[in-house]
């Protein structure tokens, strides 16, 4: 019942809302005249009907008859059976009558093929359309705009399809891959509990771009969005260069590229920004560095350097993102073949570049020294002035940003040219440092020789540290091999060595470990990218080995590897 009923009160001349609420609402009433049949007034109606119906002319002996025939009442309410008190009325349908709408039945079966020809369908009206409008002169500026307007129109309707087309494709991917989706995220393998101390790796997905066919360069991870990564194409071989691609890919959809960037040169390394991961820097075969934007339409970068604005004279090997400046300026570091090693700022459309280090290969003495060539560089994890150097006749040079001419400490570390040098995540002290010369060494950057050295057999083409354990890493060698070693575990040998592609001429180039999920992607030089599952004991120490419990936190970590680095420094005088 409604709360708020007012009424016009004649005495204050106003509304006044009124409190008492009638709860009750009546449909429909009927006044009855029903008279008990042994009353008196029941009596004399029956005897008034009687003489109007003319029963007093018929014989008493008939009446009398009549009178006998009355059926006797079971009680004196005269009751009746409740199925017999009412008739139900017959029901009445209205309704109008209208021809049917015209129906057909349709099936089809939504895989990717479908859904590639259907983009390339659109893509090809969208050429029709192009084409006509370029085919008809402009008249007036009125009909140019008006041609403007459609086409604007058009792209916003382009647009509004591709986003729910793209959500389709990965509902059909994920469909697809449902079982592989679920293996990666919640199923353990129970067998690996009786493999002591042997991991495996299951692979997952592969993810291959056709139009693309070239080498995997560059594998780097976004931080934010943690199934999203960058690949950058190339080519290692000189003599063969050509254009280049950036690709991105998403563990949601394996069949088709998220982004895709063609460049004219030949992509060697790539970095996304932790904090700002829409920005992409990238590194090129002919020197120049470049800046993409994914928010940004188009498929040219924000910011590329230029031979006016001091770009290398030779390819570019490296790049990385840092802090941004005291002017909130975003800047990332590039190493070259020329030996410089530059810092580049973004100040709002164009570029500044400050030269840090030039590598020499005697740099502390006066005699004629000659420059070296930079291949791989880290920047330290907790002190920011601090940064390594890999270069092309072996060593590695320990720098700093306040000197630009000076080495803080010089490494003999391998005989032919370092492919990659990366600090620790968690050990403020360790480096981690691989070669062509089929080995990878640990180090203490304190000591000048290392801790840890290993012999895989053959060329190591990259390398990358874990993130959830200071002693876990993972390498990849030429003969197709993926390396997963745990020092805390087995300081001597990897547990786990699988080889991923079948092709024997198949050469495996990068590897990169996921922020989150328990997996890792491997690049290789046939533009395909494998990603691979790690089995639980490669992620946490076996059931098997004992050891002492402790909370897991970066403490912890940075304790295991003290742990190992104590053990080499002393020895156990016992042992002989």
């Amino acid at each position: 019942a409604p709360q708020n009923i007012v009424r016009y009160s004649f005495k204050e001349r106003s509304y006044k809302s009124t409190s008492v609420v009638d709860q009750m609402a009546v449909h429909f009433v009927l006044e009855g005249n029903l008279l008990h049949q042994d009353s008196d007034e029941a009596r004399r109606l029956r005897a008034k009907e009687g003489d109007d119906s003319g029963e007093d002319d018929r014989p008493d002996s008939v009446a009398s008859k009549t009178d006998k025939k009355e059926p006797k009442l079971t009680n004196q309410f005269n009751f009746s059976e409740r199925a017999s008190q009412t008739l139900n009325n017959s029901l009445r349908d209205r309704c109008c009558q209208t021809e049917p709408p015209p129906r057909v039945t349709f099936s089809d079966t939504a895989n990717q093929w479908k859904t590639y020809d259907m983009y390339e369908m659109e893509t090809e009206k969208q050429e029709k359309n192009k084409d006509k409008q370029n085919a008809t002169p402009k008249k007036e500026n009125d009909n140019s705009k008006k041609k403007m307007m459609l086409i604007e129109t058009q792209s916003d309707t382009i647009t509004k399809v591709l986003k729910p087309a793209k959500i389709l494709e990965r509902m059909c991917n994920q469909n697809i891959c449902d079982d592989i989706a679920q293996d990666f995220k919640y199923f353990e393998d129970v067998s690996d509990e009786f493999r002591d101390q042997k991991g495996t790796l299951l692979p997952l997905w592969k993810f291959h771009y056709e139009k693309a066919k070239l080498s995997v360069t560059a594998l780097c991870w976004n931080k934010k969005y943690q199934d999203l990564f960058a690949v950058g194409m190339g080519s290692y071989d000189f003599s063969k260069q050509g254009h280049g691609m950036l690709v991105f890919y998403s563990l949601k959809n394996s069949a088709f590229p998220e982004y895709i960037y063609p460049t004219s040169s030949g992509i060697l390394c790539l970095d996304i920004h932790e904090l700002h991961s829409h920005l992409v820097a990238v590194g090129f075969y002919d020197g120049c560095v470049a800046v993409y934007n994914l928010k940004e339409e188009g498929q040219e970068p924000v910011y590329k350097s230029t031979a006016k604005t001091g770009k290398h004279t030779d390819p570019v090997w490296q790049v990385q993102w840092q802090n941004d400046d005291m002017d909130n300026n975003h800047n990332f570091y590039s190493v070259s073949s020329d030996g410089r090693v530059v810092s580049w700022t973004l100040v709002k459309v164009r570029y500044t570049n400050t030269l840090i280090i030039h590598l020499c290969l005697d740099s502390n003495s006066r005699c004629l020294s000659f420059t070296v060539g930079g291949t791989s560089f880290d920047f330290h994890k907790h002190i920011d002035y601090l940064f390594l150097v890999g270069t092309e006749v072996g060593q590695i040079y320990k720098c700093s940003k306040a000197y630009s001419t000076q080495f803080l400490e010089t490494y003999e570390a391998h005989s032919m040219a370092v492919d990659a040098v990366k600090w620790n995540h968690f050990h403020p002290k360790v480096f981690i440092s691989c070669s062509s010369d089929w080995t990878i060494k640990i180090w203490d950057h304190t000591i000048n020789s290392p801790m840890f050295t290993f012999d895989l057999n053959s060329a190591v083409g990259d390398f990358a540290w874990s993130p959830y354990s200071s002693t876990v890493f993972a390498a990849v060698t030429t003969d197709r091999t993926v390396h997963v070693f745990d020092l805390s575990v087995n300081k001597d040998q990897a547990l786990c060595q699988q080889t991923v592609v079948s092709k024997k001429k198949t050469k495996l180039t990068h590897i990169d470990f996921n922020p989150v999920y328990p997996i890792i992607i491997v690049g290789d030089d046939q533009s395909c990218v494998t990603s691979l599952k790690l089995s639980p004991n490669l992620r946490r120490t076996p059931k098997g080995k004992k050891r002492q419990e402790l909370p897991k936190g970066p403490e912890t970590e940075v304790a295991k590897m003290e742990q190992l680095l104590r053990l080499l420094r002393e020895p156990d005088p016992t042992t002989v």
